[in-house]
């Protein structure tokens, strides 16, 4: 995902109007002639359409889009950690750490490998930081660098949310929310939160990445993603994140229509064990709470032979074997609706928590926080024919 350019120096500039009131002052606090502070003020009211502060004798007043935006813009200073940073510098080292490499990175930014080199230069310069180290045609990030992407990644976040919140106050619904959907969440209930949203608010864009906690807590610390859904985490595994769980889901065995398994009257885990198992990582929440299970039955958990996370994959794999697999019936509602798969209950009750995930100290915008709103209520129908 491609950051857009901002002009770090306009949003300096803004912060420091409205803390301290009057352009002297401002241009006193953060190095800058008067002129050079009033015009990034003029250049950011010309980007923004809108008036940031009323001029008068006792100095500039800060309108509502300029509160709106300072907060953002404080958040981000803070984030970049250096008021030398230039907004093309913060763009280019993003897209490098990104694609992995200074051609790749230039494919996604437009910009020659040539300018992108030179701006990841000046910046390391700037920071006094060495931020890459070069591996053939790769880049791999050093410690600093990878601080630094993270930091950058949650400023770009902050000035895009000041920006939609400005937007929404000129009554233009503009922004964009980036969710990162785990398996269980891909079935029903994000598309039903989608479907309500988008008839609220037209114009907000809404983008969904695919993957497993592992894969999406990374963009999500990084300001890539907004928030996260799926199955919850313990608490000491996600100490910088904030978990709201939403509904429990109660997965279920699965297999073919015409498994031998239906036939035998009340199946005993014993029985579970003289079938193959196509189960997902060891170091998700649900094979763990297999492995519980069968435990609980006094069983110990037998060789996985296939290890798979993809839904799609593992129908296929039911249908064609005799394969026995353990999911929430919601995440295959359609082939059970059709009888192509059928659902037996576990020999041991097995729940799970799906929920919410947020950075720590995330501020939504209001369309944000209205999305959030909807996953709630859509949760509703969902956790009631889950625990029917």
């Amino acid at each position: 995902m491609t950051s857009r350019s901002f002009n770090v120096r306009h949003y300096v500039a803004l912060a420091a109007v409205v803390h301290h009131g009057s352009v002297t002052r401002a241009a006193r606090a953060i190095n800058l002639t008067q002129p050079a502070l009033t015009q990034a003020i003029a250049r950011l009211e010309g980007e923004l359409e809108c008036l940031l502060f009323e001029r008068g004798p006792s100095g500039m007043t800060p309108t509502e889009p300029a509160l709106l935006l300072a907060p953002r813009a404080e958040a981000a200073i803070a984030h970049i950690g250096s008021s030398r940073v230039t907004g093309t510098q913060l763009r280019a080292f993003l897209a490098l750490a990104r694609a992995g490499s200074y051609a790749a990175a230039a494919e996604a930014t437009g910009l020659s490998a040539a300018s992108l080199h030179r701006a990841v230069g000046d910046l390391s310069l700037a920071l006094g930081q060495r931020l890459v180290d070069r591996r053939g045609r790769s880049v791999i990030l050093t410690q600093a660098g990878q601080r630094r992407v993270r930091g950058f990644g949650l400023a770009m976040a902050e000035l895009r949310a000041g920006l939609a919140e400005v937007s929404a106050w000129q009554g233009k619904a503009a922004g964009r929310i980036v969710i990162g959907a785990m398996p269980l969440s891909r079935a029903r209930w994000l598309p039903e939160a989608i479907a309500h949203f988008v008839i609220a608010h037209p114009g907000v864009d809404v983008a969904v990445v695919e993957g497993s906690h592992a894969e999406l807590s990374g963009p999500l610390r990084d300001g890539e993603i907004d928030l996260m859904l799926g199955a919850l985490r313990e608490a000491a595994l996600v100490d910088d994140m904030v978990q709201d769980a939403v509904f429990e889901d109660r997965p279920a065995l699965v297999m073919r229509a015409d498994h031998p398994l239906l036939s035998v009257d009340h199946p005993s885990a014993a029985h579970l064990l003289d079938y193959p198992w196509i189960m997902p990582g060891r170091d998700t929440p649900l094979r763990h709470y297999w492995e519980e299970m069968l435990r609980n039955c006094g069983e110990e958990p037998p060789h996985v032979g296939i290890e798979c996370g993809s839904v799609l994959a593992i129908r296929e794999l039911l249908l064609s074997s005799d394969a026995l697999t353990l999911l929430s019936p919601d995440q295959l509602r359609v082939e059970l609706e059709s009888r192509v798969l059928a659902i037996l209950p576990p020999p041991a009750p097995v729940s799970r928590t799906i929920g919410i995930v947020t950075r720590a100290g995330w501020r939504p915008t209001p369309a944000q926080a209205a999305f959030i709103t909807l996953l709630k209520h859509a949760a509703g129908p969902v956790s009631e024919e889950l625990s029917s």
